[in-house]
């Protein structure tokens, strides 16, 4: 059975508090990440890493997690695109409009 871990942190006087670094590396929290609470009958607390929305895209955000921690372990890898194909992509995507929060047609889902 692994050993129980105990931490604490202090309430400011607006009551914020900062999580301690090792509950944000157990819950592998981020910044911006939410947090769920779990309030059980005898007052114990339980603090869990919130689960993804509905408007969130999980592969969508695998797929950033992965980039942030390539960029993050080979900052040597990123190069800047140069200016040939900055003008191609221009012309390949100048004057489109896209709503963003437009719903998809049937056939686009």
């Amino acid at each position: 059975m692994p050993a129980t871990l105990e931490v604490e942190s202090t309430l400011t006087d607006r009551y914020q508090t900062t999580v301690p670094e090792t509950v944000r590396r157990a819950l592998r929290l981020s910044k911006r990440d939410k947090i769920h609470y779990t309030i059980r009958p005898g007052g114990e607390v339980v603090l869990t890493r919130a689960d993804a929305s509905d408007e969130d895209d999980p592969v969508l955000g695998a797929f950033l997690g992965f980039l942030a921690r390539d960029v993050a372990s080979h900052p040597e890898r990123l190069q800047a695109m140069d200016a040939g194909l900055v003008q191609r992509l221009q012309a390949l995507t100048g004057g489109i409009e896209v709503d963003l929060d437009a719903l998809l047609s049937p056939d686009d889902e």
